[in-house]
């Protein structure tokens, strides 16, 4: 399966191997001569190209022959284990070994004693295999939600992606999750349906949820030969070929003639690939709406530009369990998912206003790597760096844009799961980790000759809190040294200080995420430490317009302080991507322009911590419409100071009201329980919003609260009596102090 645009030698004998009247009648003379006893699977349109124009970059082919995917799916559809078949295929590891690790091994990727207990992945890992003199980096990522920036970052780098469904659950809520972010960053995919073998597997359930669920514009490019125990192959609707998988770990792969009693199936199935595929492929379309006759490689090729384009998924089956349907995903991604030369990358030039500028994606260009995975090794600081454009040595000094450093790379390295390979070098495409590099994630790295920076990627709010101190007051130093680290390596685990307490507040996205945290501060750091109840993350906001006009005004002998500020506050839109803005709309000089920064600081700084319950106050729009100086009192902190009481004197009038984190669940039960827990919903004051049927399962969505593990979606007023109970509970503790 695993091609290019062929050249018209390639295009001459595959016809002549593709031009059989039947399946089972043999290929002509001419064929035959032609054909010799090579191989036409590895006939390499690169060499054919290279003996016609010697001019060809030498990069060009070792790019063609790159691929960067990861493997993404809701927690427990199978990822791991299929990125474990993966590399046992492609002979990067040579036994294979389960998720939970009961032989005490684990699975390869699951590089940490707690994935390996828990049987989940928590951190995402990358890996590097050869597929058919192909090069594929792979990056395994968790499923579940309280682990999603790891999805978010792995994603931001990658060329395309393996969406994994499993053939029992379908499309389950984690599944919409990664899918919209694959969508976000413009990411081609496959869909393998994972799970074959399981009892209850219905692959074209799934496809069908897909198509309803995902939006996604997809067919299937496989029929499965039997399902549940009776799961025995593939029939791959391309090349007309049954395959089925033999040897202990279904390491042989045998392709054979279609069985007559699925020919039928075959035919509908293949029409129905056809006409999707035309739907988005103009070439295609013509040739199906003429009555030509469509080729295997006819419909490959639409197939690859459809699915790099976006506008198509191509679905892919098996059991990775069960070692069926691996390897024909692997030719799959070599067949339909672009090389990094065939995927639009951009950077922002610093020294133009952040104008655009699109990457040309190869080694020839000035070095864009992007830093978008921290992690405290054995040697220090692993930065993950994606090579966008140019290339990177060892010993090289490379700048890194956001600080304006000049660094060394001391070593280079590739990546495989938790070991590492030292390398020389490496270019654009690639994806490579170095060490003892000080940057933080998304950090973007040039050779110094341009100042581009890479967009950044999309960070959740935490949405849940936990008080947190080591039971030792002498492990205080290292108990900081792990909040330090782990908030460095996860951009959505914050560490706080609450001003009233004085304990140490830790926010992520969910129980799991912080569990997870202070079980590895006791394994890594011999920290023990105690946690204290669950705090939600309110947020105020503001429902109305209100003025205000201070004058911050201080005589204390000597220089004073003057400053004032006139304008407004207005709740931002709904729906506002961003959740504080400040606009200053002063005409002339009535405040002089160097004092400006200091007002929109103090302002952020008032909005950090709201009069009602002392959260932070969002979307809110501040804008400054007048004010005053004085030519010797004025200064930046008294205008800062201005802003501060300003915004107080202000916020009552503007209509406060509390914000509680809201989110969207999918719970799985029996239809008899049906009643039962809509009712336990409702009494947690969640909204059921859908509604559906799974076989003999009801399937409840809610916007709600609960003791669940669950997916942030947004933050919503919370009803009257709730803020009276809120701020009295405020109230009282600042009456207290």
């Amino acid at each position: 399966m695993a091609r290019f645009p062929r050249s018209p030698v390639q295009r001459l004998l595959y016809t002549f191997y593709s031009a059989k009247t039947t399946p089972s009648s043999s290929p002509s003379q001419t064929a035959a001569l032609l054909l010799g006893n090579f191989e036409i699977r590895h006939f390499s349109a690169g060499n054919v190209a290279r003996a016609k124009d010697d001019k060809e970059p030498w990069w060009k082919e070792s790019m063609e022959r790159l691929r960067n995917i990861g493997i993404s799916a809701h927690i427990d559809s199978g990822k791991t284990t299929l990125t474990e078949r993966v590399l046992y295929y492609t002979g990067r590891i040579h036994e294979i070994h389960e998720v939970r690790g009961k032989d005490g091994v684990g699975a390869k990727m699951d590089s940490m004693d707690l994935e390996r207990e828990k049987g989940i992945t928590i951190q995402s890992a990358a890996t590097y295999c050869t597929w058919k003199d192909y090069k594929i980096n792979i990056i395994d990522t968790p499923g579940h939600v309280d682990f999603t920036i790891e999805v978010e970052r792995a994603l931001r780098v990658l060329d395309g992606a393996i969406l994994v469904l499993c053939s029992v659950g379908g499309v389950q809520s984690q599944s919409i999750t990664v899918d919209r972010q694959m969508r976000r960053y413009e990411v081609p995919r496959l869909a393998f349906i994972n799970k074959l073998d399981r009892m209850g597997a219905d692959p074209w359930k799934v496809l069908n949820q897909a198509r309803s669920k995902l939006r996604h514009h997809s067919a299937a490019v496989q029929v499965p030969i039997g399902l549940e125990e009776n799961f025995q192959g593939l029939i791959d609707l391309v090349q007309l070929k049954a395959y089925y998988f033999h040897g202990s770990n279904g390491e042989k792969v045998v392709a054979e003639e279609i069985p007559a009693d699925m020919e039928a199936i075959v035919a509908e199935k293949r029409r129905e690939l056809i006409e999707m595929v035309s739907e988005v492929d103009d070439k295609l379309a013509e040739a199906f709406l003429n009555d030509e006759p469509i080729s295997s490689a006819d419909l490959e090729d639409a197939i690859r530009r459809a699915t790099i384009a976006r506008k198509f998924v191509p679905v892919f089956m098996g059991s990775a369990f069960k070692n069926k349907g691996v390897q024909p995903l692997l030719d799959g991604v070599l067949s339909y998912l672009p090389c990094p030369v065939e995927v639009s990358n951009y950077a922002l030039d610093q020294t133009k206003n952040e104008e655009k500028v699109t990457l040309s994606g190869t080694p020839d260009g000035p070095l864009v790597a992007l830093a978008f995975k921290l992690e405290e090794g054995r040697f220090g600081q692993l930065t993950y760096l994606r090579v966008y454009e140019g290339v990177i040595r060892k010993g090289d000094f490379i700048v890194n844009i956001n600080t304006g450093k000049k660094i060394k790379v001391p070593r280079l390295v590739r990546m495989h799961s938790d070991e590492m390979e030292d390398i020389q070098e490496a270019h654009a495409g690639q994806i490579v980790a170095v060490f003892g590099v000080d940057c933080a994630s998304g950090d973007t790295f040039t050779n110094g000759s341009v100042k581009y920076t890479m967009t950044s990627m999309n960070v959740p709010e935490p949405v849940m809190s936990l008080a947190v101190q080591p039971v030792s007051k002498d492990s205080g130093g290292q108990f900081s040294k792990a909040l330090n680290r782990f908030q460095k390596e996860d951009p959505t685990f914050r560490v706080g200080l609450d001003a009233e307490s004085g304990q140490t507040i830790i926010s992520g996205m969910g129980e799991l995420h912080l569990d997870i945290y202070v079980e590895r501060i006791r394994r890594e750091y011999k920290v023990d430490a105690t946690v204290g109840r669950p705090r939600v993350n309110f947020r105020e906001t503001i429902t109305q317009r209100a003025e205000f006009d201070y004058l911050h005004k201080k005589q204390s002998g000597g220089q004073g302080q003057y400053g004032r500020v006139c304008g407004y506050v207005e709740p931002l839109p709904p729906g506002s991507p961003i959740k504080f803005e400040f606009e200053n709309m002063i005409v002339g000089q009535a405040i002089p322009s160097n004092f400006i920064p200091a007002i929109e600081k103090g302002f952020k700084e008032a909005a950090n911590s709201g009069s009602l319950i002392g959260h932070p106050v969002e979307n809110i729009r501040i804008v400054l419409t007048d004010g005053a100086s004085h030519a010797v009192d004025s200064s930046e902190l008294a205008f800062k100071l201005a802003a501060i009481y300003a915004f107080r004197q202000c916020y009552t009038a503007a209509r406060p009201v509390i914000l509680e984190p809201i989110m969207l669940v999918e719970l799985k039960v029996p239809t008899e329980f049906q009643g039962t827990v809509a009712g336990d919903i409702n009494k947690r004051k969640g909204v059921i919003v859908g509604n559906d049927q799974d076989g003999d399962d009801s399937i409840i969505t809610t916007n709600g609260k609960g003791e669940f593990t669950m997916e942030y979606k947004e933050h919503l007023p919370v009803s009257q009596d709730v803020q009276m109970q809120l701020v009295n509970t405020h109230k009282a503790s600042k009456a207290a102090e």
